[in-house]
């Protein structure tokens, strides 16, 4: 089965001193790079996607540095990169078709945040019947409230993961996906 790697939102504002920043943000790049350099040198598909939202958002403005893809994960040239304005990648994009074209029948998912567009585009994928590989610690999450609760990222992530897991992906650490 071909498969691709989808990098989701690994964005300069998700990282330390932009205007979003995510719990363990720099590791997950770090994480996602590994990812990336492997699905290069295997010449698997790429798919960067990058989110963008108009002039007053909060983060992932057009046109800023913030919404700019982190370099630790730049596209290379042939890449495809899709752009996204709601949570699930696929939702009003190409991502679909271009999985299709290319005869993609499993795909890797790694970016952020865990509880938002990794979430959403993880049980969309499942959903149209491609097989979906999630690299937890290549994926970063939030802090967030609800009710007068507060949940930590660590909790947020973890969470999530283990809602994915099985059902709607294999969770897995980079290094059990790289096999080191």
């Amino acid at each position: 089965m071909t498969n691709a790697l989808i990098l989701v939102d690994i964005q300069n504002d998700y990282f330390e001193g932009g205007k979003w920043p995510v719990a363990k943000m720099q590791q997950a790049g770090a994480n996602a790079a590994r990812l990336l350099a492997d699905a290069r040198g295997k010449h698997e598909m790429v798919v960067h996607v990058h989110h963008e939202m108009p002039e007053g958002g909060p983060f992932f403005v057009t046109g800023t540095p913030g919404a700019g893809i982190n370099a630790a994960v730049a596209p290379k040239e042939g890449e495809a990169t899709v752009l996204k304005h709601r949570p699930n990648s696929f939702l009003n994009t190409g991502l679909e078709a271009l999985l299709r074209d290319k005869g993609i029948g499993s795909v890797t998912i790694c970016g952020a945040m865990s509880q938002m567009c990794i979430d959403a585009t993880a049980r969309a994928a499942r959903d149209m019947g491609f097989e979906v590989t999630v690299v937890e610690d290549a994926c970063g999450a939030k802090d967030t409230a609800f009710g007068g609760v507060s949940v930590p990222a660590e909790q947020v992530h973890a969470t999530i993961m283990g809602a994915l897991n099985g059902s709607y992906a294999k969770v897995v650490t980079t290094d059990a996906y790289l096999g080191a």
